[in-house]
This record gives C-alpha cells, sequence and structure tokens, in this order.
C-alpha cells in the first residue's frame, strides 16, 4: 500500500487554521481527507460541516472526509486509522494533523520518523505554520512556542495582513526570514489557499533542493557582521526597517529572537568520518534546541550530493542526485534553533572540512 501523506498544521491562535482546514475540506478536490485534531481545540472544526457530535472518536464528515480526535496519543490515533483504511472501513487519501495553538510540532514531526509501524504508512509532508499578522509581534515577543512553531515550519502563511501597514507587513516578513530563511512566506487571505499549496509540498523529502531565502544569503555575507542591517540599500541610504528602530539600538534588530538560523557554505569538501563525529556531538549535547536543520553536501569519496535533514535529536542523510559537469561542489547547510552556539558549529564544521 502506498504510504500516507501526512500535513502538520500549526500556528497561533486565531490565525486562521480551522478557516484554512474548512476550505481545504470543503473544496470539491476529489480527496479524501482524514483530520486529526486534538481534543483540547479552542475551536473545533463546525458542526456545519461535521455530521453530528458524537462521542466517537472518529466521525465521518457529509463530504466523505473523516475528522478524529486524538484520545491517547498521535501515534495510537494514526495506527488506528492506517489499521481501518487496510481493512477497508475507512477511506482517506491523506492526514491533516492540527495541533493547538501552542503546541509544539517537533514531537508531531518525530512520530513519524521514530516509530517503525507509523513510518510504514505514512509520510510526514510537511509542517505549514499560519501568522496572524496583526498579533505576530507580540505573539512572537511573549511565546516561545509561536517562535518554535516559526522555525519548523517548511511554509508559512501569514493571515490578517490587510489588518496591518505595509511597513509592518514588511517588518513581519523580514523577522520571520531570520528565524526560517527555509520557509517560504505567503500572504494569504483568511484560509484562502489552493491546495497545490498546502498538500504534497515534499518538506522532508531527502531532496536535492534546499530552499534558503534568497536574501538572507545575501545577509549573510562576510562583511555584513558590522552594524549595519545587511539589506542592499542604494547609494548608502538609511536603513528604515521598522524591525530595525529600536530606541538607542541605533541598525540593530531590537528583537534578538531566540530562534534563529543560519547557514553555512564552503567550496571545499567534508570529510565524511569527521563530520559525522561532529554532527553526532551537536545533535547530542543541542538536539532539543535544534528544531530543523538540513543540507546538501559535498563529500570527499563520492561524485554524489549527500543529503541530510533532521529534526531535533533525529538525523538522517541520504545520496542525492550526481553533481553536474559544471556545477560548483558547494555544501550549503542551514540550522535553525533556540540559541544555538553559532561560533562553535560554524567552526567545528569548518574543521570537517578536507
Amino acid at each position: 500500500m502506498a504510504l500516507i501523506p501526512a500535513t502538520i498544521l500549526t500556528g497561533f491562535l486565531g490565525s486562521g487554521k480551522t478557516t484554512l482546514l474548512k476550505r481545504v475540506l470543503t473544496e470539491a478536490h476529489g480527496q479524501k481527507i482524514a483530520i486529526i485534531e486534538n481534543e483540547f481545540g479552542e475551536e473545533n472544526i463546525d458542526n456545519d460541516i461535521l455530521v453530528s457530535d458524537t462521542n466517537e472518536q472518529i466521525i465521518q464528515m457529509s463530504n466523505g472526509c473523516i475528522c478524529c480526535t486524538i484520545r491517547e496519543d498521535l501515534r495510537t490515533t494514526l495506527q488506528t486509522l492506517a489499521a481501518q483504511k487496510r481493512k477497508g472501513e475507512l477511506n482517506f487519501d491523506r492526514v491533516v494533523i492540527e495541533t493547538t495553538g501552542l503546541a509544539d510540532p517537533g514531537p508531531v514531526a518525530q512520530t513519524f520518523f521514530m516509530d517503525d509501524e507509523i513510518a510504514e504508512s505514512f509520510l510526514l509532508d510537511s509542517i505549514l505554520t499560519l501568522v496572524d499578522a496583526k498579533h505576530a509581534a507580540q505573539q512572537l515577543n511573549d511565546r516561545q512556542e509561536a517562535r518554535r512553531q516559526v522555525g519548523f515550519a517548511d511554509q508559512i502563511f501569514i493571515s490578517k495582513a490587510d489588518l496591518v501597514s505595509q511597513p509592518e507587513l514588511e517588518a513581519l516578513q523580514h523577522r520571520l526570514a531570520h528565524m526560517n530563511p527555509r520557509a517560504p512566506q505567503k500572504v494569504v487571505h483568511f484560509g484562502e489557499v489552493s491546495l497545490a499549496e498546502v498538500f504534497d509540498l515534499r518538506g522532508f523529502n531527502l531532496n536535492a533542493k534546499l530552499d534558503i531565502d534568497p536574501d538572507f544569503l545575501k545577509e549573510e555575507e562576510p562583511h555584513v557582521h558590522d552594524a549595519h542591517c545587511g539589506h542592499d540599500h542604494a547609494h548608502g541610504e538609511s536603513c528604515n526597517h521598522p524591525s530595525h528602530q529600536g530606541e538607542g539600538h541605533g541598525h540593530h534588530h531590537h528583537f534578538d529572537d531566540d530562534v534563529k538560523s543560519f547557514v553555512f557554505k564552503s567550496d571545499k569538501a567534508f570529510e565524511p568520518a569527521k563530520l559525522e563525529d561532529f554532527l553526532g556531538a551537536i545533535v547530542n549535547v543541542y538536539g532539543p534546541r535544534m528544531l530543523r536543520y538540513k543540507g546538501v553536501l559535498n563529500m570527499k569519496g563520492t561524485e554524489r550530493k549527500v543529503i541530510f535533514q533532521g529534526v531535533h535529536q533525529l538525523m538522517g542523510s541520504d545520496l542525492g542526485p550526481v553533481w553536474a559537469e559544471n556545477e560548483p561542489k558547494v555544501s550549503k547547510m542551514v540550522f535553525i534553533g533556540i540559541d544555538l552556539p553559532k561560533d562553535i558549529l560554524l567552526q567545528g564544521l569548518e574543521q570537517c572540512l578536507v
């Protein structure tokens, strides 16, 4: 049986997760979707889609989709669904797991990797994070959970952007890109997202594509580490990003989020044994604070790209395609985590090069 794709939907309270889910469920796309909700969801999917409010764990919806509340743990719920699908008792094509407003998506994502039975039935596709533009600044300042959700995302949807000014929106996008340069950001009108932007994003596939916001890479050039804000300002115009306008901080960001990202790039090859030891040690120590990390690497001894990625302590790698003939063999890695020691990591990686 083909693996069942799973999507994790996370996001701030009031950011429009339920609206997005409703849209996905009611759009006539010929797919049957199983929604798994944490039982203490702030607002459950309304009864206009549900057939009836019953004590059953799994409810059939009028459009043939199913909705399921987590009674024990996610693993049991997923196993129940997979078993019923195998027996032909339930018919669904994919699963969407809606986490509550403050949940950490990390353990949910890990379930798909750690558990062999789950891995035999399901394929984790991606983590989608909805950010409410109106309340984002406050929520990101106050709640680490909100910052974590941004760090985990494969795709960020910004809702309620019409309620803020253009400079406020740009400042938010700039801030989110610093926390997570991997995740494309899309401004959406309350829940209006086409399914192509929600499903089959392959965020967890070990593929040879490493999407990092190109502007972020520009900012990472070495000459930027002074007080200059790192944007390419024409002819020395001053930097007036609202996010930089801290009291007396000059050009420094006045939010210094604990969820940050950094990129390592090198055109030298890695020594496989050294890199493996170093990454193993780092993950051992900092794993709980490492949200997502991914790399496309040039390794000594193989003509193929090596792709690695991880969530918290779980790390996997795979051989990718052969480097193209005139393609520069550049290793690129991105790390997203909470207060990770950037210098230790960057120096350590340097020392693993041939």
